[in-house]
């Protein structure tokens, strides 16, 4: 007849199993390592304490005035055995630099050679070593006693092996003792974790927790918001396939600390945060999120659970909403001030003065005019051209005079597809809003806008210099951060036009500096490539 020893069912019971075995295994294990190593580190230890022994007697002044006595023995031989005494070595051996002994445990050894090796602590160094001498093998350590910047003489103390030994198989039986309580502490803790575990799963085995989880993974991918949980060490325990796309994440990212995922300096400082963020814009390399974290504790902290969603296209639409705003704006002011030049006009003509009125009303003309003129000519691109009027009707209104510099030069369908307008007008238009921004306190108020293509590369120069104030060479790395910003914040806060245009410049391969202007003021550069030509 067969005998068949029945498994257990649950999952706690084969833990149970599988730990308590370990736990025998690990026990023994660490009890065999021990047996071998501990000899060795006994030696180790040994040597360690007849080094700090021998130090300090070298140090020891009352050993220094010895010395220079005429006979040295009288009173170092009562010291020595005093120090044995005290310090747990079983010698300490005082002699001259010839290694003449000075002091022995032995008295008839007193003014003897000493037997051992002597030449390094001559020479002013430290060392230990195991060698056979007058009381056996011993680890001893020898070191010099300076005086006055020579050598005067020689210490050496020591432990002998058979005492090191007697440690060892001491050390051997306490172990063996604190083996057998952990294994038995551990079976202990293993029984009662899983007794714990076994309510928990409710008493369910590896298939049913098994589906459980699946249905969790199911609903957990089938969630479109991005979703991030760190654990108390912030490492990622949990990301489902949005946070994965929305973050740039690779499919092996579980485990890795949130430090080491290369995200923004500023998202990351939010996922690390202790307290709850609460809808804030960050941004990544091609993508506006909304962030909110929540703290999970129960005690002590356990981790974070972020969800992210993405904005990037409500911040576009957004941004093209506020210039459509400014423009309607700066429509209304001109539109005001049309009609006061209408009023002038009329008047003038009503005082019987119609060559005036005729003369001012060129005048205006013209002037309006030659500005249409000066953007159409340097950039007939259309999208940049219309940018470019728009802000300058806003920069008038503000009181700055916007500006296209004589060099400026781009022609009509040499973007290529690869260069959507909208990026365009996010590169441009925040450059020209913040540059406006900073011209208010400038003299004269006036900001100069150079579009144009080099050759060499090929690639798309947009350049915005202002007469402000400036940007702080220390501060150059930081402005293009979200969130910095020289102006009080606003109830949305501030910082991001900035941040946005580094982030389009980024994604289409450029670059985006930032100097000081050759009259004062700042000068910020994004260089963008553009495709070869067929």
């Amino acid at each position: 007849m067969r005998l068949r020893v029945p498994r257990p069912r649950s999952l706690a019971g084969q833990l149970f199993a599988v730990q308590a075995v370990l736990i025998a295994v690990v026990v023994a294990g660490s009890a065999l390592f021990t047996y071998f190593s501990d000899r060795r580190q006994a030696e180790d230890a040994a040597g360690r304490q007849a080094e700090a022994v021998a130090r300090a007697i070298a140090d020891a002044p009352s050993v220094r005035e010895a010395v220079r006595t005429p006979d040295p023995t009288a009173r170092l031989q009562p010291y020595a055995v005093r120090v044995t005494r005290d310090t747990g070595v079983d010698f300490v051996t005082i002699m001259d630099p010839a290694g003449i002994r000075w002091t022995h445990p032995e008295p008839g050894e007193i003014g003897r050679p000493f037997r051992g090796h002597i030449e390094r602590a001559r020479a002013g160094g430290t060392f230990t070593e195991t060698y056979t001498g007058t009381l056996g093998p011993s680890v001893r350590a020898v070191t010099p006693v300076r005086d006055g910047g020579r050598v005067t003489a020689l210490v050496s103390a020591g432990i002998k092996v058979e005492e090191i030994s007697k440690r060892a198989r001491d050390q051997l039986r306490a172990l063996l003792g604190v083996a057998a309580g952990a294994l038995l502490i551990g079976a202990v803790g293993t029984y009662v974790v899983n007794a714990r575990l076994r309510r928990h799963t409710h008493g369910m085995n590896a298939d049913e927790l098994s589906r459980v989880h699946d249905y969790h993974q199911a609903a957990l991918h089938a969630v479109r918001e991005g979703l991030l949980m760190l654990d108390g060490r912030y490492r990622v325990a949990l990301v489902n396939d949005g946070g994965r796309e929305l973050l740039g994440l690779p499919a092996d990212v579980l485990g890795v600390p949130v430090a080491d995922l290369g995200l923004p300096p500023p998202l990351t400082g939010a996922l690390l945060a202790s307290e709850p963020r609460v809808d804030e814009v960050h941004l990544t390399a091609s993508r506006v999120l909304v962030v909110n974290t929540s703290p999970v504790s129960g005690g002590e902290r356990r981790g974070t659970v972020a969800t992210l969603r993405d904005v990037t296209e409500l911040q576009a639409l957004t941004g093209e909403l506020d210039s459509e705003r400014g423009f309607t704006r700066a429509l209304r002011s001109q539109a005001h001030e049309a009609a006061n030049r209408l009023h002038t006009v009329v008047s003038l003509i009503e005082l019987g003065r119609a060559e005036e009125a005729v003369e001012f009303a060129t005048a205006e003309l013209e002037l309006a005019q030659a500005l249409t003129d000066q953007v159409v000519a340097a950039v007939s691109e259309p999208v940049l051209a219309a940018l470019l009027l728009g802000k300058a009707a806003q920069a008038n209104e503000r009181g700055v005079e916007l500006v296209v510099s004589d060099d400026s030069r781009l022609d009509d369908r040499l973007l290529p597809a690869s260069l959507p307008p909208r990026d365009l007008v996010t590169i441009l238009g925040n450059l020209i809003d913040n540059a406006v921004d900073a011209a208010q306190s400038g003299v004269p108020p006036r900001v100069t806008v150079t579009a144009r293509t080099e050759p060499a590369g090929p690639e798309l120069v947009l350049r915005v210099t202002d007469t402000g104030a400036g940007v702080d060479p220390a501060h150059a790395d930081l402005v293009f951060e979200r969130g910095w910003s020289t102006k009080p914040a606003g109830p949305d806060g501030r910082g991001l036009g900035l941040a946005l245009v580094r982030q389009a410049v980024l994604r289409h391969g450029g670059t985006l500096t930032v100097a000081e202007a050759s009259r004062g003021g700042a000068s910020f550069e994004a260089r963008l490539p553009l495709a070869e030509p067929a």
